[in-house]
């Protein structure tokens, strides 16, 4: 069998539940091959983007709309292959290259968009539905109540026979129980949610919400990206009640730029400051349980359907040079000062408003 994504997709990609073992088959020459140093893993990374992006919405590879139902399969066959990856990890490898093996999801911050009950119960309804989604099951083993109730009536009232969002059989939910070493985040903004119940069939539908974002809020190049620091710390409160405060790494976190920017990236230095610093207050004041923060991206590089028109990096790389050099930017000289201090310490604040202003 080949293992390209071409030859994988003519089979139905993640619809088709073979690639459960074509991925744990992948899984194992990864661990063989490289677990003596690589002592860190990630089965998935983003999930969410990967099922609802490619195969609901159709903005991203395989380019499928299909939203009321192919995100749920495409969800179902990817945590099938992380369960399977995980047990194989756990069971052969582990044991003798002393890693750790988990999942990293994307999510946003939902705030409820006023005071009402409805409005603060649908962000509650839209952070299980986006975070919940992969991370409920690698916890306890299935879907949030509130997804398994809101598809399965909505496909009853459908006149469907069962629901659109798939059922794990027992064997699944004890393979996916507890199959996490940590919880990997990527997080970059919030939203706004309202309860509302105008949704065609499908992930955003289901949940009977209506998310977007405050106006007033400082835009990125990525229009959905808006900078938004005191989310941070809420996520990663949210994380530690809802699930008992599991280990989490933050796995990305970055500020896009259109074109090719500058060196002295003010902006990007302003955001990763106020960002940690919530983060810093969710470890030391409310406990959260987090180990690292890695930012989105060391370099400029090709993002997504954006290719190279956004600009992540802490170093810009020079695409007509073919040598592709690369120049650090304020941020990165930043950021290299934190790490050293691992936090924010006097000289650091010097710099930072050196860097500001």
């Amino acid at each position: 069998m080949e293992y390209n994504q071409e030859a994988l997709e003519l089979k139905g990609g993640w619809l088709n539940e073979d690639l459960i073992q074509h991925f744990s088959n992948f899984a194992y020459f990864a661990f063989e091959t490289f677990g003596d140093r690589v002592k860190t893993w990630i089965t998935f990374n983003a999930a969410y983007s990967i099922c609802q992006y490619g195969y609901g919405f159709g903005s991203l590879a395989p380019g499928i709309v299909d939203p009321a139902e192919k995100p749920y399969v495409c969800g179902h066959t990817v945590l099938k292959s992380h369960a399977l990856a995980y047990r194989l990890y756990e069971s052969v490898f582990k044991p003798i290259q002393n890693g750790r093996c988990g999942m990293t999801m994307f999510t946003t911050w939902y705030e409820p968009g006023s005071d009402l009950s409805e409005d603060i119960a649908a962000a509650e309804r839209a952070m299980n539905f986006e975070l919940g989604w992969f991370t409920n099951p690698i916890i306890s083993g299935n879907y949030p109540d509130v997804m398994l109730e809101y598809v399965g009536r909505k496909s009853n009232q459908e006149g469907l026979t069962k629901s659109r969002l798939p059922i794990f059989e027992v064997k699944w939910q004890i393979a996916l129980k507890g199959s996490w070493d940590f919880l990997g985040i990527n997080h970059y903004t919030t939203n706004l949610v309202q309860a509302s119940c105008d949704g065609a069939p499908g992930w955003i539908g289901d949940q009977d919400t209506k998310a977007y974002q405050d106006p007033n809020w400082e835009p990125t190049a990525t229009a959905l990206f808006k900078v938004v620091p005191w989310g941070f710390r809420k996520i990663l409160n949210w994380i530690k009640n809802k699930y008992g405060n599991p280990l989490v790494l933050v796995t990305e976190n970055g500020y896009s730029e259109n074109g090719e920017g500058g060196l002295h990236d003010v902006r990007r230095v302003k955001y990763h400051r106020e960002y940690i610093n919530q983060m810093l207050k969710a470890i030391l004041l409310d406990k959260c349980n987090v180990e690292g923060y890695a930012v989105w991206s060391l370099l400029d590089n090709f993002e997504w359907i954006s290719g190279y028109s956004e600009k992540f990096g802490l170093h810009r790389v020079n695409f007509s040079d073919p040598a592709r050099n690369r120049t650090p930017k304020s941020s990165a000289h930043f950021l290299a000062k934190l790490y050293e201090n691992n936090g924010f310490a006097n000289d650091l604040d010097s710099f930072c408003e050196e860097c500001l202003n």
